[in-house]
């Protein structure tokens, strides 16, 4: 993880596409939007199971990329986060017996 965020800092330090983290995060919806309107095209909107396409996974990458830029702008490591959250999980699902928040 912290290969493509270092591969992604230096992608955007080259083409000067750095922007503060509210358009980054603005962008990440973006993309992410993108991203469920392909999985329920690869699905034909409910009738199949979804299946991976060339346009879900371009969209797959174009999500990514967003949160990728929005956690460097942020300088927070994605590989901390993770480490963090899976233990949080972890910890809900050994007290509880599922990872859900409860609420």
């Amino acid at each position: 993880m912290k290969e493509m965020q270092q591969k992604v800092g230096e992608f955007t330090a080259k083409y000067n596409l750095n922007s503060s983290p509210e358009i980054r995060y603005i962008d990440f919806i973006s993309e992410a939007g993108e991203l469920g309107k392909e999985i329920l095209k690869s699905g034909g909107y409910g009738s199949a199971e979804a299946r991976r396409t060339d346009s879900l996974e371009t969209e797959m990458g174009d999500a990514l990329f967003s949160l990728l830029c929005l956690a460097n702008g942020l300088d927070i490591s994605l590989e901390q986060a993770l480490d963090r959250v899976l233990a949080k999980y972890e910890a809900r699902f050994s007290e509880k017996g599922d990872i859900g928040s409860g609420r």
